[in-house]
């Protein structure tokens, strides 16, 4: 990445792909290849006709989220701010519904987050998972039959993140649904966002008034002293993403372990874990596949296109987790945990976000395996469409009917 070279290469309609509409959102896999064969950085079209770059390159989305510097997440650099009426993109996604913020806020506000996070003990989060998946569980046991991605992976999550908030349980099933609908910037993405956000507006304001042991007090709580607009803004982040982000990863390693049986075979085997898994699938099938956006602060170079100041950025995460230059280095690198699925360290999603959704995937997963072992595809897979996730809408199964014993879940201890 330099300074920009001279001669124009500005996203517009001459050359530029279509990033919206039912063929990209039906086969985003499609879309990528297309993108490639323009170069890791490639003119696109979102809604509206809106011009931006798509990244595809590993090194190139790598340099974008480890240079805040120099790509903001700031929308008010935007180039076309204020022209036609637009404040900011009119693609739904959580991002725009985050006030801007300069990087050093950003940074405090996103430590302040991950601190009320990591306040929950680890063994009680494994174990506050474990307990919701096995009530799910204990649900679908006797019927024989199941969806797991709308009865299981999603649920999942969900239930977790509802106790660590403090929220009843009954909060669980219209999250999951809400959730997908922000995450997927459906036409209902807006409206499902403004009801999650009002959720956490009372919340907090109890909150306030009557402290618990839970993750909005500690965030109100915070040495930083964070404005209720801010907690309120950066809770309804993760309740509005977490839980459709971790049950697509849920969904997609079931997928994977029910299409491969030898894969599950090594796994009850003890060849492998599902630790691996879980990342084989953030390397193949991440479930936020791209990313909007960034923001360029100054003209520069990015993968030999011209980047003009304000000009708007979407990175193809798993196009870069996929990115064909990763091939000669591909046993090693998909050993590791290299992949941008979570962002960049130090620039992606607030510590210990990634740690706690890998935890409460790896037991969804585990306890389904342990206590339905015989599982089985029952029809035809269907995904969810839409350019922005990739998950299961739909991922039947049958199995011998078991009974399962109630559990009772308690809230996590601090």
């Amino acid at each position: 990445m330099s300074a920009a070279p001279a001669g124009p290469s500005r996203p517009g309609p001459a050359g530029a792909l279509v990033f919206h509409g039912p063929d990209v959102a039906g086969n985003p896999a499609a879309f990528c290849t297309r993108a490639r064969s323009l170069g890791p950085v490639a003119p696109i079209l979102l809604e509206g006709d809106v011009p931006a770059w798509f990244v595809t390159g590993y090194r190139e989305v790598h340099r974008v989220l480890g240079r805040p510097a120099w790509f903001t997440r700031d929308p008010r650099v935007w180039n076309r701010r204020g022209r036609a009426g637009a404040d900011r993109p009119p693609t739904p996604h959580p991002l725009w519904t985050q006030p801007p913020a300069e990087e050093p806020e950003r940074r405090r506000r996103a430590e302040a987050l991950g601190d009320a996070l990591a306040a929950t003990c680890w063994s009680d989060l494994r174990s506050l998972s474990l307990r919701v998946a096995d009530r799910l569980i204990d649900t679908l046991a006797p019927r024989g039959r199941a969806d797991l991605a709308t009865q299981y992976a999603h649920l999942v999550p969900a239930g977790v993140f509802v106790r660590l908030y403090g929220l009843p349980e009954g909060h669980a099933g219209p999250l999951v649904r809400e959730a997908a609908q922000v995450m997927d910037g459906s036409k209902d993405a807006a409206a499902a966002h403004r009801r999650i956000r009002s959720l956490v507006e009372t919340l907090v304001a109890d909150r306030r008034k009557r402290p618990r042991h839970d993750v909005p007090s500690r965030l109100l709580a915070h040495p930083y002293g964070l404005t209720d607009p801010e907690v309120i803004a950066d809770l309804t982040s993760v309740l509005a993403t977490a839980p459709t982000a971790t049950g697509d990863w849920v969904s997609g390693t079931l997928r994977l372990l029910l299409a491969d049986r030898s894969r599950a075979a090594d796994l009850a085997a003890g060849r492998s874990t599902v630790s691996q898994v879980l990342d084989e699938v953030l390397w193949h099938h991440t479930p936020v596949q791209n990313l909007l956006g960034r923001f360029a602060v100054q003209d520069c170079e990015l993968g030999g296109r011209r980047i003009g100041r304000g000009d708007l950025l979407v990175l193809g995460l798993a196009a870069a987790n996929t990115d064909p230059l990763l091939a000669p280095e591909a046993g090693r690198a998909h050993a590791s945990r290299a992949h941008v699925s979570f962002g960049r360290t130090g620039h992606g999603c607030p510590p210990p976000a990634p740690a706690m959704a890998g935890t409460v995937a790896a037991a969804a997963v585990e306890a389904l395996m342990d206590r339905l072992p015989d599982l089985r595809p029952a029809g035809e897979l269907r995904w969810r469409p839409s350019p922005w996730t990739r998950g299961p809408g739909s991922l039947p199964v049958h199995f011998t009917p078991v009974r399962g014993v109630p559990v009772v879940i308690a809230p996590p201890r601090t």
